[in-house]
């Protein structure tokens, strides 16, 4: 064996350590070393939609000892396990648990925003596991699950005894307003800095949600609600606490300062079996071992592609790539800043602009339609760019300057290495996907930190898998092509971490200014800078890490064959799958 392929077996073998280790860990945390049962169900509401959720089970749980329950919902274009926090602390003192995918989300039926967000049926469903005292249920939301949660407050109201929303509010989608008797034993937590103040309590900022007419009409009270002080009264329903950590609208689910209130006011309102201080905490072991997985996951890309790179088939796409012609001159810089600054400067605008494209049997999420028109856009400038420079530069828009950007094979051999570079690209990333079939099966996990994750797809999903596919690659064949044609200098094609370092820049590095401008004027004002656009701006935060990401593999790519495709086609895989599996679907199909 040689030293080459040694090394891709090893790489190999780490890779599965680490999506199995992390998936072991996490296993372990969400179960609480054996003593809670983490089960993957399905059910049907009263129209025949079928709902997804985790169900968490203590041990001991049965008809002839009911524990108490909480139905928990996540926010928006997120999904069950964003609510694992929760779930995990609960369930370890005592609780049933039913981590809920809304309707849309996740592995539930879209269409999102449909029949109370799912919420009413999740609650009856609950309401009929034979170890549920049913007179101890908990409500717990974070975002638009809290207006999850409320809908299903309203709908039943006998049927739970308290609430408890995370960024979050009252009065939206028919749920009642200002009400101090609805909904029962009311908690909101609502963090200083978060971002959806205007949208969820006409408040300039987080930390003056508490001053608004409507919180104070909420709480029975004329004078400013005060964080953690005890309204009304916990035995006719009417008790009220605000919670005010100082986090932003996302950490809400990803911190100890964010779970520890939900912890609180589920333990006073109902009888926890196993009370526990709100501190007390483990699920950040969980979401590190998910965290391992995903690493586990991207060096797994890296060692399966090798070692299939090896392989007699795939041999003759070993191309050296071409000559790199640019310089770190007056010209380079200048496209650096021009690639740092369009894609920022286009975030906003663009994804606006695909309003115009509602959700269709071809297209039927939202906000993928907005990343891909972001994409698109930034193709269609980045390509008239490469043009330009390919003129300026005397190559021209020729087969010379084709192969400059490593678009182009020698004659003869393009149609097969074209076809071997697909295949290439889909076997590594069905690799990846067989192995994250495995460690679901094994550990009921994911691969995932937060929000950035890798699940599995559902039918509806492959489908849109498959259409938005052809312009994400697109996109990636393009920045391919700048990073390795335009970009590339003679020092960065043999100093691979200087390669590396640059093309993360040139890929994150405008998105992460945006974010570090809309945060730092929220944590010195109290408000973004464009307080309109919040939703993007918290969906920008995976792009800090995906996007750099994609940079890796691309140059990794570019330097295993020599030409931009298979990066390109790897990404688009990765990419259009991570987005559309964690994203709401807002067509009914």
């Amino acid at each position: 064996m040689s030293d080459t392929k040694r090394s891709a077996v090893r790489l190999f073998g780490l890779s599965l350590l680490l999506v199995f280790g992390g998936g072991l860990l996490a296993w372990l945390v969400q179960t609480d070393f054996g003593a809670v049962a983490v089960r993957d169900i399905r059910f049907q509401d009263a129209n025949g939609a079928t709902l997804s959720a985790l169900l968490y089970i203590p041990d001991g749980a049965s008809a002839d000892h009911r524990v108490p329950a909480v139905l928990a919902v996540h926010g928006y274009i997120n999904s069950r396990e964003t609510q694992s926090p929760y779930a995990i602390e609960l369930a370890r003192r005592g609780y049933a648990v039913l981590n809920l995918d809304q309707r849309g989300h996740g592995y539930s039926d879209p269409p999102a925003f449909a029949a109370g967000f799912g919420g009413p049926a999740g609650l009856r469903y609950l309401r009929s596991l034979e170890f549920v005292d049913t007179d101890q249920i908990a409500l717990i939301g974070h975002s638009m699950g809290g207006w999850t949660v409320l809908s299903a407050a309203a709908a039943m109201p006998d049927a739970y005894r308290s609430v408890i929303v995370s960024g979050s509010s009252t009065g939206t989608f028919g749920v009642p307003a200002g009400d101090t008797h609805f909904p029962r034993n009311f908690g909101l937590v609502f963090g200083q800095f978060d971002e959806f103040a205007p949208t969820m309590w006409g408040a300039r900022a987080g930390s003056e949600v508490g001053a608004t007419d409507r919180l104070q009409q909420q709480f029975g009270t004329q004078e400013p609600v005060q964080p953690g002080q005890l309204y009304g009264n916990l035995d006719t329903g009417t008790a009220r606490k605000l919670y005010q950590p100082r986090q932003t609208h996302p950490a809400n689910h990803i911190t100890r300062g964010g779970v520890a209130p939900v912890i609180d006011w589920v333990q006073t309102t109902t009888a926890a079996p196993r009370p526990l201080a709100p501190d007390d905490q483990i699920w950040f072991l969980k979401e590190f071992g998910t965290l391992l997985s995903l690493a586990g996951g991207m060096v797994f890309l890296i060692a399966f592609s090798r070692l299939l790179a090896g392989l007699t088939l795939f041999r003759p796409l070993h191309y050296v790539p071409p000559a790199a012609v640019a310089d770190r001159g007056t010209g380079w810089w200048s496209a650096v800043l021009l690639l740092i600054a369009i894609p920022a400067l286009t975030y906003f605008p663009l994804q606006g602009a695909a309003d115009a494209l509602p959700a269709n049997a071809w297209f039927g999420q939202n906000l993928t339609s907005g990343v891909m028109v972001w994409a698109l856009g930034n193709a269609a400038i980045s390509a008239v760019l490469l043009a330009v420079w390919l003129f300026q530069s005397g190559v021209g828009v020729n087969a010379r300057g084709f192969s400059q950007l490593g678009l182009t094979w020698p004659a003869g051999t393009r149609v097969r290495n074209f076809t071997l570079t697909l295949l290439l690209a889909v076997a590594t990333v069905a690799g990846l996907y067989l192995v994250l079939a495995v460690d679901h099966f094994l550990f009921t996990a994911d691969m995932r930190f937060w929000v950035v994750a890798l699940k599995l797809m559902n039918a509806i999903q492959f489908h849109e898998f498959l259409v938005y596919l052809l312009p994400f690659t697109l996109f990636f064949l393009v920045s391919g092509s700048v990073l390795h044609g335009r970009m590339r200098t003679g020092n960065a094609a043999t100093d691979t971490p200087r390669m590396l370092a640059t093309n993360s820049l040139l890929m994150g590095g405008g998105i992460a200014l945006l974010l570090a401008w809309q945060y730092a004027t929220l944590f010195v004002t109290g408000a973004l800078a464009i307080p309109s656009q919040a939703l993007l701006t918290i969906v920008a935060l995976q792009f800090v890490v995906l996007l750099p990401l994609t940079a890796v593999l691309s140059s990794y790519f570019f330097q295993l064959t020599g030409r931009v495709y298979a990066g390109a086609f790897v990404n688009a895989l990765l990419i259009t799958w991570l987005i559309v599996a964690g994203q709401a679907t807002h067509y009914a199909y």
